[in-house]
């Protein structure tokens, strides 16, 4: 007897393309996982309201953007399910019954809430955002997921969703899954500028979608050790942002790269253009994907819609088990 996949959701919130640090900080993951588990992928439009309401237009066309990127880096189609998150009809309902639960004092000194509103200069947050955790909550529930793949930043979140889970079941009855985290072995990748976040909103990222020509000129435009004046001055690796891409890309000639850095036996210019190889021939095959599925959008609002439509059939038997427990079905 075949035994069953256990389940994984991850997913994206659509707010532009995403970079080189969405791939070494989750989508390589998702890409050695997918054989191994049941993989759902939320392309999380709804949540990506909370930081831009204002700017509606802009998740609308990252829908597709995002999808292609999770597609391009070897995502199968026919071994994951894409999701969009607004479409799905469960996720707003447990969202609200989980609101019940949850005290807004609890949301307030939630960490990642916290440290997200100081991020985005919210000194009056609105609803939706100090809500972001319950949502998140409801997203991983109503797939009954198994695990959730999450950097350190979202283990308040994981300890929420956990306790809703239990208090649900202690209140109601045990129909909700107690999901566990799956802590992102990865550590995030600094910007090009040498700020400790690559973000879309900075502009020091590299984008999956970026052509060979825009690679080498953001590489070539990267913060290196300030004090080598000359290509012959010895530099110091541990202060490159250069180098500390190399470490995650050019691995295999990491140790000797850092050495000649430190003799003075390569320059900087000569070390941005190994890390520019390094990138393109990561890059390539994933460029490779993108223009099939460009040239094939209808294909790629296919398999959100077949996704889609499948997490609704989960989300929907879900939602009818948590109203027969609460005793909400007449």
């Amino acid at each position: 007897m075949t035994q069953e996949k256990k389940r994984i959701l991850t997913g994206d919130r659509p707010t532009g393309r995403l970079h080189i640090g969405h791939y070494v900080g989750s989508l390589q993951n998702r890409v050695r996982l997918q054989d191994e588990y049941e993989t759902f992928i939320l392309i999380a439009d709804i949540q990506a309201l909370t930081t831009h309401f204002e700017r509606p237009e802009l998740i609308r066309d990252s829908i597709y953007e995002v999808a292609m990127d999770n597609l391009s880096v070897g995502l199968d189609p026919n071994k994951v399910t894409l999701v969009l998150q607004s479409h799905v009809p469960a996720i707003a309902e447990l969202t609200i019954f989980y609101s019940m639960l949850v005290t807004v004092n609890a949301l307030r000194h939630n960490p990642t809430v916290k440290t997200e509103a100081a991020q985005y200069g919210y000194d009056d947050m609105t609803y939706g955002f100090l809500g972001y955790p319950v949502s998140q909550s409801a997203d991983i529930t109503a797939f009954n997921a198994d695990l959730v793949p999450v950097g350190e930043d979202q283990l308040p979140h994981m300890e929420l969703t956990r306790k809703l889970v239990r208090r649900f079941n202690d209140m109601y009855a045990p129909v909700l899954k107690e999901p566990q985290h799956m802590l992102s072995n990865c550590s995030r990748l600094m910007g090009l500028d040498g700020n400790a976040k690559m973000g879309k909103s900075l502009g020091n990222a590299i984008y999956l979608s970026d052509t060979a020509e825009e690679v080498a000129k953001k590489v070539k435009g990267a913060v290196t050790d300030p004090n080598r004046i000359k290509a012959t001055d010895p530099g110091n690796p541990d202060i490159c942002v250069v180098n500390k891409y190399h470490h995650i890309f050019t691995e295999k000639e990491y140790d000797n790269i850092c050495d000649m850095c430190k003799k003075g036996a390569i320059g900087c210019v000569a070390c941005k253009k190994l890390l520019t190889e390094s990138l393109n021939n990561l890059l390539d095959p994933f460029r490779e994907r993108r223009a099939y599925y460009e040239s094939h959008r209808d294909e790629v609002r296919d398999i959100i819609n077949t996704g889609t439509e499948r997490a609704c059939v989960i989300g929907n038997e879900t939602v009818r088990k948590v109203k027969d427990a609460m005793h909400l079905i007449v």
